[in-house]
């Protein structure tokens, strides 16, 4: 029997949709069994906006993990992100009715459940209530309460929101595409938890993740999350601006910008051209490469101008909230040359591009510790941490099969000390073959049923 807890991260992004199983091996370590990457269609700046296209998407990116992986993908975590996500700072306490028992787990737990009614806006639902320094009657910054004793019990919390229709319309399309939604992450805490080590989180670090609808930020200090945001302009917008600015297909924007982008016009000398094919029997088209870094320059600055102002806003400035290990940069933005520079310049701060493969076991291949990755990555350690048996293999299934035929076989053999003798053995694999009939009767009966969703919803 194989115990292993298989974990599966969902990472539905803008541009491209991740399906990650894995496992940790006798090392600690993160085992990657298999992956499924697919072009995200249906979703704008981390928000659904087409239900059928992403449930698509994201069977296409299941049905990949599974073939490269042998396992049937049962459960996901999956991360949200997306313009509609805020974060809030909020006190509470509670008063406990027996100050002379030891705090527990169900008193957090209370605390916890109560900050979980506060009233939102309209539209809007908690997603994550992260607890941070606690005071037991008034005794202060306390991070560990369990096992102490006292009377009122206080804490501060960051608390993340999101809107409602958003987070239900995320859960459909991992429903409609056949599988179980066993937790919800924001997105900058799962790529956090792949790239920080426990030290840039002690020591204050703030981790900008630069997908292609968005961009996630999430600062932390004396091992606490202390502030996350999401800015809605990633590198789409970039790959947009040089279509436009180039009037070129985005196609080719696109691997302008992977290929011969940079962050520094600096770095460009005037004479160096790159000749693009024209459309449909037209003239090549000759652009400049100082032109194409000036305008991926001019927005890359944008973006990181406003992740600053959130930086500002948590009051960085501050002595006491100085976040000593500088920024981190992660997310397939990262890999734009001379991004690192350009960040170092504008804020004045320590910057590194964050790779996830510090806790990827060390046979992995050597494309998952790209930056690309961090999110999935993180999502898989996040499911991990449920304990949930993500996935099973489909060998069991495969097993089973060749024992079909035997109890057809077996009775041509008439003589009668031999039917005596087969009566008990072939019991167990008539009960199996039932068993797997129904199993496989069900999935047919459910995978047409998400046909005919699809079908309904064109």
């Amino acid at each position: 029997m194989n115990k292993d807890n298989i974990a599966v991260g969902l990472d539905i992004g803008t541009t491209k949709i991740v399906a990650m199983i894995g496992k940790k091996n006798e090392y600690g370590k993160l085992e990657i069994l298999g992956v499924g990457k697919s072009k995200s269609l249906g979703v704008h700046r981390g928000v659904v906006n087409n239900i059928t296209q992403t449930i698509q998407s994201i069977q296409q990116a299941v049905s990949e993990a599974e073939n490269d992986s042998g396992y049937k993908i049962n459960d996901v975590v999956v991360g949200i992100a997306g313009q509609h996500i805020r974060s809030i700072q909020h006190s509470d306490y509670i008063s406990r009715p027996k100050a002379e028992e030891v705090i527990g787990d169900a008193d957090i737990d209370m605390l916890i459940g109560q900050v979980h009614k506060l009233a939102m806006l309209p539209g809007e639902e908690i997603i994550h209530v992260l607890p941070q320094e606690f005071k037991i009657d008034g005794q202060a910054e306390i991070k560990e309460p369990i096992g102490m004793y006292g009377g009122r019990l206080e804490s501060s919390f960051h608390v993340v929101v999101g809107q409602a229709a958003s987070i239900r319309n995320l859960g459909r399309c991992v429903k409609s595409a056949g599988l179980e939604l066993s937790g919800l992450t924001l997105e900058p805490l799962a790529s956090a938890d792949a790239v920080l080590s426990q030290e840039e989180k002690e020591a204050g670090v703030a981790l900008i993740d630069i997908g292609g609808g968005t961009t996630d930020l999430a600062i932390f200090k004396d091992g606490i999350i202390r502030h996350t945001a999401v800015i809605p302009f990633g590198g789409n917008v970039i790959t947009e601006d040089i279509k436009e600015g180039c009037s070129i297909i985005e196609k080719q924007a696109e691997l302008l910008k992977t290929r011969f982008g940079s962050a520094w016009p600096g770095e460009n000398r005037d004479n160096e051209i790159v000749s693009i094919p024209g459309l449909r029997g037209r003239e090549p088209k000759e652009i400049s490469l100082k032109n194409l870094s000036k305008i991926i320059h001019a927005r890359v600055v944008e973006i990181i101008e406003q992740v600053y102002a959130e930086i500002k806003l948590y009051g960085h400035e501050d002595p006491k909230k100085k976040l000593i290990a500088g920024i981190v940069l992660t997310g397939g933005g990262a890999q734009l040359q001379h991004i690192k520079q350009l960040v170092e310049y504008i804020t004045g701060m320590d910057t590194r591009i964050g790779y996830p493969n510090e806790h990827l076991a060390g046979d992995s291949i050597e494309e998952l510790s790209s930056p690309l990755y961090a999110t999935a990555v993180g999502l898989v350690m996040n499911s991990i941490r449920n304990n949930t048996k993500s996935a099973t293999p489909f060998v069991e299934m495969k097993k089973e099969e060749p024992v079909i035929a035997s109890p057809e076989i077996v009775p041509t053999d008439i003589p009668v000390v031999e039917t005596e003798m087969e009566v008990p053995t072939t019991k167990t694999p008539i009960q199996e073959t039932t068993d797997d009939k129904i199993k496989r009767s069900f999935f047919d009966k459910y995978i047409d049923k998400i046909k005919d969703f699809l079908d309904n919803a064109e």
